[in-house]
Order: C-alpha cells, then sequence, then structure tokens
C-alpha cells in the first residue's frame, strides 16, 4: 500500500519527461522508423478491424518505395566503386606497358605485372603469322606469346560460326583450349578476347586474359576499359613490330 503510489508518481514523472523530450524534438520520433511503426499499429488497434486506414496503407507503399530506393542507391554506389577501381587497374596497367624498354622486357611484363594488376591468371598475346620458320624462335621469347596459322583468332573468337569478330569478347569457357592456355587449359573457366588491329600489310593478333573464376568475363558485362586498353596495346605492339 505504501510503494504503489511511489510507483506511480515515478511513472508519470517518466511519461512527463518522454512527452516533454518528443515535443521539443518530434524530429527524433519521425526519424525512428520502428518506433512509427509501433505509433501505427497502435493506431489502427484504436480504429478497429472494420475501418481502412488509407494513410497507413499509403505510409506501408511509401516504405516499400523507399527501401526500394535504398537498394538501387547502394548499387550504383556499389557499380561506381566498382568501376572507379577498374578504371585505376587499367591506367596501371597502360603505365607499366609504356615502361618496357625492349620486347623481351614487354612480354615479361605483361605475364607478370601486368597480370597481377589485372587480376587474371594467365595473359597470352596471340599472334597470326605465315612463316614457319619464325614460329620456334618467337615462341621462345617466352611463355605469353603464342604463334597461330592466318585465321585463327575470328576463329577462336567467334567459335567458329559465320558472324564478324568483336574487337573485345567477354565469355565463360567450359573447356580451355590447350593452344591458348597450355598446361593452365584445365582451370581456366572465363576468359576476355581482345582482338588487335596492326596496321595496314600486317596479320592480327588477340590478347587473351584467362581466370580460373568462371563470374570475371561474363557477356554482360562492360567492356569499355578492355576496350581502350586494347587500343593501347596495339599502339605499343606497332611500335615494337615496326
Amino acid at each position: 500500500m505504501y510503494n504503489a503510489p511511489i510507483r506511480g508518481e515515478e511513472q508519470g514523472k517518466v511519461v512527463e519527461e518522454l512527452r516533454e523530450k518528443i515535443l521539443s524534438d518530434p524530429e527524433m520520433v519521425l526519424d525512428d522508423r520502428d518506433v512509427m511503426k509501433a505509433l501505427i499499429a497502435a493506431n489502427e488497434k484504436q480504429l478497429g478491424n472494420n475501418i481502412v486506414d488509407l494513410r497507413g496503407i499509403a505510409m506501408e507503399r511509401l516504405e516499400a518505395r523507399l527501401d526500394r530506393l535504398e537498394d538501387t542507391h547502394r548499387s550504383v554506389i556499389a557499380a561506381a566503386y566498382e568501376n572507379l577501381a577498374g578504371t585505376n587497374q587499367i591506367h596501371r596497367a597502360v603505365l607499366t606497358l609504356l615502361d618496357s624498354y625492349d620486347f623481351e622486357a614487354f612480354l615479361q611484363t605483361l605475364g607478370t605485372e601486368i597480370a597481377e594488376t589485372l587480376r587474371v591468371d594467365r595473359i597470352k598475346l596471340v599472334l597470326e603469322t605465315l612463316q614457319d620458320d619464325g614460329k620456334e624462335s618467337v615462341a621462345q621469347m617466352g611463355r605469353v606469346l603464342a604463334v597461330v596459322p592466318p585465321g585463327f583468332i575470328d576463329e577462336y573468337v567467334t567459335s567458329g560460326r559465320k558472324m564478324p569478330a568483336r574487337q573485345v569478347t567477354l565469355r565463360q569457357v567450359a573447356e580451355a583450349n590447350e593452344d591458348i592456355y597450355g598446361d593452365a587449359a584445365g582451370w581456366i573457366h572465363s576468359e576476355a578476347l581482345l582482338k588487335l588491329d596492326f596496321g595496314e600489310g600486317r596479320l592480327p593478333g588477340m590478347l587473351v586474359m584467362g581466370a580460373e573464376d568462371p563470374h570475371q568475363f561474363k557477356p554482360n558485362h562492360g567492356t569499355d576499359l578492355l576496350t581502350f586498353f586494347a587500343g593501347v596495346f596495339e599502339r605499343v605492339m606497332r611500335r615494337w613490330l615496326a
């Protein structure tokens, strides 16, 4: 009998303090999604089951739209960061290409520093040639280089179909080509193919990037950065071929 009035007084004091705080800073409640949900639910209980609260329905729809917008916002931000990271990788790789002082160093850098910068498991430079005598000497310049007969590149890029070969092709592979990847063919599951134009009177080339991750290169990925890298690579190669 003695404690009940004290608890009631304390509770009333707490309620009064809470009321004053809410009145002084109503945004505190409005910005709290869980509190607003509780208030709306309490309001719906008072209205009863036979009354439709249109304002509550509208707020639910607005909340759903807000959730979708927040998801889209996060996706856009993530894509922007990913694109920025990809741009930085390509820029670093280009600077490394331009630092090479001779062709052998160029090939060595291609298979090591540039592959690491671009985060690919294998890089192969494929050159078409008519001269069988030159194949052995060229192949000795590094495991990153492969020589093939004329027409091989277009057939490889298009998988033998009668269609133009795009400059950049991204795809997943079930069985990688041993002529390209050698002993690494068994664990390459996606690849980027960059067709190279070395100028008038010269056979084409191709830069192949292979990855163990089957999702690293997919047909629906963007190709702008790789197209830029292919253009730079073509110009550097023309300098060596000259």
